[in-house]
C-alpha cells in the first residue's frame, strides 16, 4: 500500500438547474427536487500529513471559527468515526463565493472526506462517506457521489443523470443570503407538484424554475439586478437563481460570442463576480494529485 504525505484536490461548485420545494418534514427540514450540475468553478484543497494528532487549518477564512469551518469539521468527524490517531494540515484556496448557492462549502467538506480517505488509507466506501457528510450538510453527499444527479429528499436521495456540458454564465452579486432566511420565510412555496426523473429528461426546458427565487429577490434586491444584467447581456437566455442564492446563471448557446461576453464581464458592478464556466460530468476531486 502506497503511503502519501500530501494531496491536492479541486472542489467544484454546482448549479441547481431547477429547484422545487415539494414538502416539509415534521423536524422542519424541507423536501426538495432538483437537478445538480457540476461546473468547473473550483476551490483548491491541500491536505498534508503532520505528526501531531490534530486537524490544523492553514490560512483560515476570516470570520469563520474552526468549529464552524466545514473542512475542519469534516476532518474531525472522520477522525472520530474511525477512532483514528492521525494529523492533517488543511490549506483551502477559495475561489467559489461564499453564500452564493453554489455549494462551495459543501464541496470543500466532501473533498476533505474524499482526500483523507486516501491520505489516511481508510478505504471507506462512498456510502459511508455520504452518511458522514450528511451529518454536516445536505449537499455534501452529492459531491461525494461525484456525478450530475437528480436529487430528492433533503438532498440525500441521489440518482445519476446524464447531462450536456454546456457553457454557463454565472454572476454572484456580492451579497450572501443565509439559507435559513429563505427556508423560514412564510411566503416560500412548499407544495410544488412532484416530477419524475423521466419527466425531466423528456422535457428539461419545462423545468427551469427555482421556488426560492421570489423570496430571495424580495430580501436581496441584488438577485433581481443580476438577473436583469444577464437578460440584457444575453437576450433570450432565461436566467435563474441557483440554490437559495444569491448567484444567478444562464445556459449559453454555443453560438455565443464569448469574447464579447468576457468584455462585458469586465464592467460588472463593483464587487460582483462573474464567470463563463463549463459543465462537468464528474467531480474533479477524484483526480487526486500527490504532492510527494
Amino acid at each position: 500500500m502506497v503511503s502519501l504525505d500530501s494531496l491536492s484536490l479541486r472542489s467544484p461548485a454546482k448549479l441547481n438547474l431547477f429547484l422545487h420545494i415539494v414538502g416539509r418534514r415534521e423536524d422542519g427540514y424541507h423536501l426538495l427536487q432538483s437537478v445538480f450540475q457540476l461546473i468547473d468553478w473550483c476551490d483548491t484543497l491541500h491536505l498534508k500529513r503532520i505528526p501531531e494528532n490534530e486537524v490544523r487549518r492553514v490560512n483560515p477564512i476570516p470570520g469563520v471559527a474552526p468549529e464552524q469551518d466545514l473542512v475542519v469539521r469534516a476532518a474531525n468527524l472522520l477522525k472520530d468515526f474511525c477512532k483514528l490517531e492521525a494529523g492533517v494540515e488543511i490549506d483551502l484556496q477559495k475561489q467559489i463565493p461564499m453564500g452564493a448557492g453554489m455549494g462551495g462549502g459543501s464541496s470543500d467538506a466532501a473533498s476533505t472526506l474524499i482526500g483523507l480517505n486516501t491520505l489516511w488509507n481508510l478505504n471507506l466506501p462512498n456510502e459511508t462517506l455520504c452518511n458522514l457528510g450528511l451529518k454536516l450538510g445536505a449537499d455534501i453527499p452529492f459531491f461525494i457521489f461525484g456525478k450530475n444527479a437528480f436529487v430528492e429528499g433533503i438532498g440525500e436521495k441521489i440518482q445519476e443523470i446524464s447531462l450536456e456540458t454546456p457553457h454557463f454564465l454565472v454572476i454572484f452579486p456580492n451579497q450572501a443570503i443565509a439559507t435559513a432566511s429563505i427556508f423560514q420565510d412564510p411566503e416560500l412555496t412548499r407544495d410544488h407538484a412532484q416530477i419524475t426523473i423521466d419527466g425531466f429528461l423528456a422535457s428539461p426546458l419545462l423545468f427551469q424554475s427555482n421556488d426560492c427565487q421570489a423570496v430571495a429577490m424580495r430580501i436581496c434586491p441584488e438577485v433581481k439586478q443580476a438577473l436583469d444584467w444577464i437578460t440584457q447581456a444575453v437576450p433570450g437566455s432565461q436566467p435563474r437563481m441557483s440554490g437559495s442564492g444569491s448567484s444567478v446563471f444562464a445556459v449559453l448557446d454555443p453560438k455565443t460570442e464569448f469574447a464579447k461576453l468576457e468584455n462585458l464581464l469586465q464592467n460588472l458592478p463593483k464587487g460582483w463576480v462573474g464567470r463563463v464556466v463549463r459543465g462537468l460530468n464528474k467531480n474533479p476531486a477524484y483526480n487526486l494529485i500527490s504532492s510527494d
